[in-house]
């Protein structure tokens, strides 16, 4: 067993080499495994690796486990990949169970503890079966873009904070808090400095993505795809969160998997998204293999809470750090102060907090895990 602490790595470096060193364990149990890595273009430096193994006698299932599509959230997303591997891969069974472990899905982004890619492209605003990256889209968002992304330098702390608290009463006066959410949440395609920014194009750590999810559908009768993230949600009670297009409700998934929180993905249970990845693969899976069973969630592990404070504290936090990321702090104590806010947003250094983390995760991998027949 290893301690908490120690599962959480500190580099994008040390989360890689360990995960690079699971291959001799996997393969004791499936003889077929092996690694692979897409080199990222601008930087040979940067993987997205995989190990993947198909059943060793009959392809029925697979497991797809997926980390670090928000590039700060894979020193998480990668503490409960070993826990996962350490505890819950030996139960099961390789002759019938192919297995698919994504480390650092945004390398870019964990190297250099940033949510998005090096072109600030939030990967989960990319994920689309006819991609089309509209910057009319959301044209809400226009109405909040010079709130969210000042265009100039982050200065004295105490000041920031009260222009932000004003600057969300303001917009959350005109607009209510439920509009005000989905303008900002659910993504934008021409701020390219912006908060939530999808991009011009496909990414090619999306289209590296979407070839692995495309090869599970056509080779397995039956999905199931573990995906993880931080920030939103109850800082001690990790959420599930399903894809709109699951038909299930959340009280159904509560008592399939005997736990207590599950949230939709829309405006209602969670927040609106275009361009999901979740999504994505249950779009993919109801257009080319509509026969074949999927189930696909996304473990999120709150940080600062589903309170009010939770709520605007969040918005603060990246606005001030992707402020001082591109037009600067007026000292290195400011710039620290951002960073390290930013940080705790998505990888909290809390001793209590990853405990609960830990546990909550494993409460979630024996429920799915038994009631898709897994284990």
């Amino acid at each position: 067993m290893t301690n908490t602490q120690s599962l959480f790595p500190t580099t994008y470096e040390s989360s890689r080499e360990r995960f690079r060193g699971y291959l001799p364990t996997i393969q004791n149990m499936w003889s077929k495994a092996s690694l692979h890595q897409h080199v990222i273009s601008y930087d040979s430096n940067l993987t997205i690796d995989w190990i993947y193994s198909p059943a060793t006698e009959k392809n029925e299932k697979i497991l797809v486990f997926t980390t670090g599509e928000h590039g700060v959230e894979c020193y998480v997303g990668s503490a409960m990949m070993h826990r996962f591997i350490e505890d819950y891969m030996p139960k099961l069974d390789p002759r019938t169970t192919g297995i698919l472990f994504v480390h650092a899905v945004n390398p870019w982004g964990m190297k250099n503890h940033r949510r998005g890619n090096k072109d600030n492209i939030d990967l989960n605003r990319t994920f689309m079966l006819d991609p089309h990256f509209d910057p009319a889209f959301n044209p809400a968002y226009d109405k909040i873009d010079s709130f969210l992304n000042p265009k100039s330098t982050l200065t004295n702390t105490l000041f920031n904070n009260l222009a932000y608290l004003f600057g969300l009463g303001l917009h959350v006066a005109k607009m209510g808090m439920r509009d005000f959410r989905y303008a900002l949440l659910l993504g934008q395609y021409r701020n390219q400095k912006g908060l939530y920014y999808g991009g011009k194009e496909m990414p090619e750590e999306t289209r590296t993505l979407m070839d692995l999810y495309k090869m599970a559908l056509q080779n397995y009768d039956q999905v199931l795809h573990l995906d993880m993230h931080t920030g939103y949600g109850p800082r001690y009670q990790m959420s599930l969160v399903n894809s709109a297009l699951d038909k299930g409700t959340s009280d159904y998934f509560e008592k399939r998997f005997n736990y207590p929180l599950v949230v939709a993905a829309t405006a209602d249970e969670f927040y609106a998204i275009r361009g999901d990845m979740i999504d994505y693969i249950y779009g993919l899976q109801q257009r080319d293999h509509p026969t074949k069973k999927i189930y696909a969630t996304s473990f999120e592990f709150g940080t600062l809470g589903d309170t009010l404070y939770g709520l605007f504290q969040s918005p603060r936090v990246m606005i001030h750090e992707n402020r001082a990321y591109w037009h600067g702090a007026v000292n290195d104590k400011v710039h620290a102060e951002a960073k390290r806010g930013f940080e705790e947003l998505f990888n909290p250094s809390a001793t209590d907090w990853k405990e609960k983390a830990v546990k909550d995760a494993k409460q979630a991998f024996e429920g799915i895990l038994k009631a898709e027949g897994f284990i």
